[in-house]
């Protein structure tokens, strides 16, 4: 009986592991699909800056590399993205050897198009393999009446199908899904415990992309707190006897080495300096041509209204933008550190705050950057319904504000489309998820939120039929940003006090 009632247990274990691949599977599938159907779409200047570093790599020696100029699209990516375009390159001159000559500026023939996509798509299996890791994390185990309320497959719909990934990577034109895998994969493994794997994926991905330095912080103390130190107090402060050297020595190889591996090259050949001033171009200016809905579009937002009127004290702003972000990340760093020891859930959120603090107040931050928030955002959206919230105001208007990146005609019911199936599914999934617990928005929350229809038919269809047209082309920009910049910074400070509330509330059991 006892061999039979085993055997009747392994068999149903069997039976859910074997549902829960196949679910995941069609989503999988199903959203590759929708990415092939949006192949003929738009594509933005990232194409061709693609295109550009693809014939770069593959036609010059890596000595010429960060200084070939001929496209204003110069090498700006850290050296893993270029010996990934390397490869690349290698697959595309049999598709279509035209798109890797270098002089072939704007070049977009139908083979070039397809190569592009198709890279894109298929380089998703990380991204698709990491929300899977993270599933896996994710506590499936809350009372649900069937798969789709179950929190694994909410968040492998917020992460796979995520609105802002799509229109960015698979219309706009990135290959954002690929880094966004190595990051989500990362953050898997440190709250799986697996420390050191969770740090080298992490190693790599900062020699992929810079812009995930961002987050550097909540990596680095997550590990010294949870992985150099080997035991913490009951009020969460640290026993010095615990440290392990050993441990820290370890984490310095795997930095040194694959930082090594990235930048040995250029050091030898005396190029470092080159490389940096690629990566980092501290030349452009503070905000981004198209202002990202952070705190600096709120700033120009009264810096020129104040103007107009004949108030501004430019050297006041001067001094604003000069210390406002340093002062703002420093805040966040130490805040970090006491919260830190809360666990995996204490790290994702500390990593959601140096995501959204530096898109907030930020040098030269591009709209697309708030999907560094968002979706780690997702993990933790599924757990807790205060973070569900935050995360419904966040991912709506940072979706939102992505907008204007598609501006063509043809893709105008394209994105609403996505959007609204998008944001009906996260808000209707996560109340059914904590639908025992007290509403995720109030109602001022849900009338922010519903403003943002009749600001899109204003900047859609109303605006390009004045006469304002012509005259103030930037209008629906300035609205969709500094609106938007509304309900992220909204948002930044909810997380804020929701943390430092939180650390309190430890503390006070803790004594």
């Amino acid at each position: 009986m006892r061999g039979g009632a085993g055997r009747a247990r392994n068999g149903g274990g069997s039976v859910m592991a074997a549902s829960g691949r196949s679910w995941f599977g069609a989503l999988a599938l199903g959203v590759s699909f929708l990415k092939c159907l949006l192949i003929p779409t738009y594509h933005s200047t990232d194409f061709e800056v693609h295109r550009n570093w693809l014939a770069i790599t593959h036609n010059l020696p890596l000595s010429q590399w960060y200084y070939e100029a001929t496209s204003e699209w110069t090498l700006d990516y850290p050296p893993f993205f270029a010996w990934f375009e390397y490869a690349l390159s290698h697959i595309a001159k049999y598709f279509d050897p035209e798109m890797l000559v270098i002089e072939n500026l704007n070049y977009s023939s139908r083979a070039t198009i397809f190569f592009q996509r198709f890279s894109v798509i298929f380089t998703d299996i990380l991204f698709i393999y990491a929300v899977r890791e993270c599933c896996r994390y994710v506590n499936g185990k809350r009372a649900a009446k069937d798969i789709l309320e179950k929190p694994t497959f909410i968040l492998a719909v917020l992460l796979l199908w995520n609105f802002g990934l799509l229109i960015v990577d698979h219309i706009h034109f990135q290959y954002n899904g690929f880094l966004f895998g190595l990051m989500l994969l990362s953050v898997a493994r440190l709250c799986q415990k697996r420390y050191l794997e969770g740090a080298l994926l992490f190693a790599i991905l900062l020699h992929f992309k810079h812009i995930y330095v961002y987050v550097a912080p909540a990596y680095g103390i997550y590990l010294l707190r949870s992985y150099c130190f080997t035991a913490n107090n009951a009020d969460g402060s640290l026993k010095w006897r615990s440290f392990s050297f050993l441990h820290v020595t370890l984490l310095a190889l795997i930095v040194c080495l694959v930082s090594a591996l990235s930048l040995g090259p250029f050091i030898v050949l005396g190029q470092l300096p080159q490389v940096i001033s690629r990566l980092f171009p501290f030349k452009r200016g503070l905000c981004h041509a198209y202002w990202a809905p952070n705190f600096w579009a709120l700033y120009n937002a009264v810096d020129k209204a104040l103007t107009v009127v004949g108030l501004n004290d430019r050297r006041a702003g001067s001094r604003i933008s000069a210390h406002c972000p340093s002062f703002c990340d420093s805040a966040g760093n130490v805040d970090l550190y006491f919260h830190i020891y809360l666990g995996p859930r204490g790290f994702l959120r500390c990593l959601v705050l140096c995501a959204l603090s530096s898109f907030m107040f930020g040098w030269h931050v591009h709209e697309k950057a708030i999907l560094l928030a968002i979706l780690p955002l997702s993990l933790l959206s599924v757990q807790r319904a205060k973070d569900a919230g935050i995360y419904l105001i966040l991912t709506t208007t940072g979706h939102f504000s992505l907008f204007p990146l598609l501006f063509t005609a043809p893709e105008l019911p394209i994105k609403i489309l996505l959007m609204l199936l998008f944001t009906v599914y996260s808000f209707s999934s996560l109340k059914s998820l904590f639908r025992r617990e007290r509403p995720l928005l109030n109602w001022l929350e849900i009338i922010y939120l519903v403003q943002l229809v009749p600001l899109e038919i204003f900047c859609e269809i109303v605006f390009p039929l004045t006469s304002w047209k012509l005259q103030f082309p930037f209008v629906p920009l300035l609205l969709t940003s500094v609106y938007c910049a509304l309900g992220v910074t909204y948002a930044w400070l909810k997380l804020y006090v929701c943390v430092l509330t939180e650390h309190v509330s430890v503390r006070q059991k803790a004594e």
